[in-house]
């Protein structure tokens, strides 16, 4: 089955798997995790015509070669999964690279996450999903299995010395793979592989060093851009001369490579030059986060061209949104550019450091923008497999998945599961996913474990309130609303507590399933009873008589008013103290990883659009703009990753590329341009048209791509009057808010014409 036969069939819940005759083989020659990496090897033979078919997977990264050709063009094959549940296998048409007669097939194998390393410093989990790297192969032409890894094949060690997801790769160019050894079959149930669930990571155009300059006996490369990805380069020299790569995304007060970040991820690259004339070489079983490469040569050499070589699984933009600012669009191009480099085969915090882990919360508050900016459907579907197979049995979703502390050798303390906002990712990723492709397939999946997860909130607490565990892997313990700014430290600014932003998500979360109950036809009367329940507690708890919540600060206030949980009576009071919060803070950001996506479309719903404005094009830090402003090309991990003065902050603990700060791009498609997907109507088969019209902005339009065709949409303001208009493609229904003039239109371009407010 082709990957356009397996996006029509959405994948469904089901396993497609293959009647294998072939075994998974192992080297004999592999020596182990982090040695040299080898390969297996066979003949056979092809005859009379028809298509020749490939389907292989591998224990550890795979590349195969037929008559020495690349098979595909992928990357990363067989990609991440949590490995205990399921691998994915891959299906390539090979007819173009056989003759008629005997042929070669060469599997080359790396660690990759299956062995390499994974988590942290010195808690480093090697051989987490075992310690035997292999490979699965079969060829078919028509109905028969013309060659398949057996015991019969043969294997051999290659030119890459050691390969590792944070190690990065050492080749030596002087090694030609021979044959050296047998290969030995392991014992493997064949339903552990399923077809190949989303797309595979691919290659994304070069770039080319904007500018170069020499750091000692080191040459510097800036490509402009921060990216997930490798080098590629072009050179020659002497037998054994070396190539030595490494990596940064920042440069010191100085102007000098900064990898201090990387922390304890050597990310960098080695080649040998076998000495024969132009070489030109990337690396094949891993990758690293970065802008600048620095290179040094040892011996004689000379590199004669750098490219920097971006990989993603969401290679397509689908949506465009540009205004008068600037630095508007420049935040929408760091947001995509920190999609791309985080989505390769899971949603990752960062591809840089020691780290690079499918984290739920960041996952969850990014997955409304991940659906605008790319089809991140059956990408997501994938991740949320992961996630249920890693939930725990008392229902607590895992902090990230696939989760190597559950896996033998991990020294890691406590049970990393059950943070709300990040194990919340059950209920938020699925609805997301609804919204903007229509499918229930992916609310029935899910729905089981979402009552896991609600019956897990519950008992954190025994009730509606919940009050987390201060202590981390402890049962209840929360993440809050991390990296939360918190202003001056003569005086701080109030930051919600543990206890209302977890009641907070309880609450979320519960509504959301009632909501999902409703669609797939369960009975949703408990869970809205429950729902009910924690709605009364969080009143009773948080708000003051005259209205005020508890902690007074911007996440409270955003989330308890986008989510319908500010009582009436207290509605216009509590208005007012948001606003104040807002205005006390100087229109500085004080929200962290679950405030942020709310804070914006909460005052824009309020009507309070200065106030959205101001926070919005805020050019100080904490500042969306601010990071841009400093040279930003993808999204920061922290609002003040670089302080005003320039100095680096906490560079342990500081990525200059994680998306979940760039979920702001929702707000632009869904309030300023005002195109929003109805819940009603899913998959963009109805819109509500509703647009924020921010002036500062000077002018707004957005295009999308969704299953019906192309939504664009577009203002502009003239005079005291906003020129409004949108195109629908067939199939897409818009209905207008009274604010724009209300009715239904459909298929085309229409416009409203309305007063601008002020």
């Amino acid at each position: 089955m082709s990957l356009d036969e397996l996006g029509d069939a959405k994948m469904a819940s089901s396993r497609l798997t293959r009647d294998w005759s072939a075994q998974v083989i192992a080297p004999e020659v592999d020596k182990g995790q982090g040695t040299q990496g080898s390969f297996v090897a066979t003949e056979f033979e092809v005859r009379g015509s028809g298509p020749v078919l490939m389907y292989a997977s591998a224990f550890g990264l795979y590349r195969a070669f037929v008559n020495g050709k690349r098979v595909g063009a992928d990357c990363l094959t067989p990609g991440w999964t949590c490995y205990d549940d399921r691998i994915a296998y891959q299906a390539y048409e090979i007819s173009d690279l056989v003759t008629q007669g005997v042929n070669r097939i060469e599997i080359w194998l790396g660690d990759g996450w299956y062995r390499s390393p994974l988590m942290w410093r010195e808690f480093a989990i090697p051989n987490g999903w075992g310690d035997r790297i292999g490979a699965l192969a079969e060829i078919v032409q028509g109905d028969a299995v013309i060659c398949k890894t057996d015991a019969q094949w043969k294997s051999g060690l290659l030119p890459v010395l050691k390969s590792g997801i944070y190690w990065g790769e050492d080749h030596d160019a002087r090694i030609n793979p021979q044959v050296t050894g047998g290969v030995e079959p392991l014992a493997t149930d064949p339903a552990l592989f399923v077809a190949q669930e989303a797309g595979t990571v691919q290659e994304l155009p070069s770039l080319t060093p904007l500018k170069s300059w020499a750091e000692g006996d080191a040459t510097v490369h800036d490509f402009g851009q921060n990216v997930a990805g490798y080098t590629r380069i072009t050179v020659t020299g002497a037998p054994g001369a070396k190539v030595l790569i490494d990596f940064a995304e920042v440069l010191d007060g100085e102007g000098k490579i900064d990898r201090r970040n990387f922390r304890a991820a050597r990310a960098s690259l080695t080649y040998t030059l076998a000495g024969e004339g132009e070489e030109v070489w990337q690396p094949m079983f891993t990758f690293m986060g970065y802008r600048y490469a620095r290179v040094r040569i040892e011996g004689e050499a000379q590199v004669h061209d750098i490219v920097s070589v971006p990989i993603t699984s969401v290679p397509e933009i689908t949506a465009g949104f540009e205004c008068g600012v600037e630095a508007v669009n420049k935040l929408v191009s760091n947001t995509i550019w920190s999609q791309r480099g985080n989505f390769i085969e899971i949603p990752t915090d960062c591809p840089q450091r020691d780290e690079r882990l499918g984290w739920t919360g960041d996952a969850q508050v990014f997955a409304g923008t991940a659906c605008w900016l790319a089809d991140s459907e059956l990408f997501l579907r994938k991740y949320l497999r992961d996630v249920m197979h890693d939930q725990r049995a008392n229902g607590a979703v895992p902090h990230f998945t696939p989760d190597p502390t559950r896996r033998p050798g991990s020294t890691f303390e406590g049970d990393w599961a059950g943070s709300t906002g990040w194990g919340d990712a059950i209920t938020v990723i699925p609805w997301q996913l609804y919204l903007h492709y229509g499918d229930d397939a992916v609310l029935r999946e899910c729905f089981p474990s979402m009552l896991r997860w609600l019956d897990y909130l519950w008992s954190i607490s025994d009730g509606p309130l919940i009050r987390p565990h201060s202590r981390w892997g402890e049962k209840g313990f929360t993440f809050g609303d991390w990296l939360q700014p918190v202003g001056d430290n003569r005086k701080p600014r109030p930051t919600i507590a543990d206890d209302c932003a977890a009641t907070l998500y309880h609450y979320i979360s519960t509504d959301l399933a009632a909501r999902i109950a409703e669609i797939i036809g369960e009975d949703a009367s408990d869970l809205r009873k429950r729902a009910e329940a924690i709605r009364s507690a969080f009143h009773a708890e948080y708000f003051s008589p005259n209205g005020r919540l508890a902690h007074n600060d911007q996440t409270s206030y955003a989330l308890a008013f986008l989510y319908g949980l500010v009582p009436d009576e207290h509605f216009e009071a509590a208005k007012g103290y948001f606003r104040r919060v807002i205005e006390d803070a100087e229109y500085l950001i004080g929200t962290g990883f679950i405030g942020t996506p709310a804070l914006l479309p909460a005052l824009s719903m309020l009507g309070m659009n200065d106030l959205a404005e101001k926070v919005f094009l805020n050019r100080r830090v904490p500042g969306w703009l601010f990071q841009v402003d400093r040279g930003a090309t993808t999204i920061w991990e922290r609002w003040d990753a670089i302080g005003e003065d320039g100095t680096i902050y906490d560079p342990d603990m500081n990525s200059y590329n994680h998306y979940a700060y760039g979920a702001v791009c929702q707000f632009l498609f869904e309030n300023v341009a005002g195109v929003q997907p109805m819940a009603e109507a899913p998959g963009f088969a109805k819109v509500r048209l509703d647009p924020t019209i921010l002036p500062a902005l000077g002018h707004a339009q957005m295009w999308h791509e969704t299953r019906h065709g192309r939504i664009e949409a577009q203002w502009q303001i003239n005079g005291e009057e906003v020129i409004y208009t949108v195109t629908l493609p067939e199939g897409c229904e818009g209905i207008a808010s009274d604010a724009i003039g209300g009715g239904t239109v459909g298929r085309g371009t229409h416009e409203f014409r309305f007063e601008l407010k002020h």
